[in-house]
């Protein structure tokens, strides 16, 4: 097998690890808080993109299939 052929396969062996390491950090588990509470973490990738900060205040919609959480404006 020729040197970039092996490369190539290299490259796309890690692009599919890096593509299921994805997949999975966005898979979450429901924490239960409390007694009648649940928690769902959200992606720091995602947080930062959007500028969400701890404590700030979110809005939680039920939508047809699950939820939308948008942030909350007066």
């Amino acid at each position: 097998m020729p040197i970039y052929q092996k490369y190539i396969l290299r490259y796309i062996l890690e692009y599919i690890k890096t593509d299921m390491k994805l997949k999975d950090k966005n898979l979450r588990k429901l924490l239960k808080i409390g007694k009648t509470s649940l928690a769902v973490t959200l992606p720091i990738e995602m947080t930062n993109a959007l500028k969400w900060r701890e404590k700030q205040k979110v809005v939680v919609k039920r939508v047809r299939g699950g939820l939308m959480i948008k942030d909350w404006k007066r």
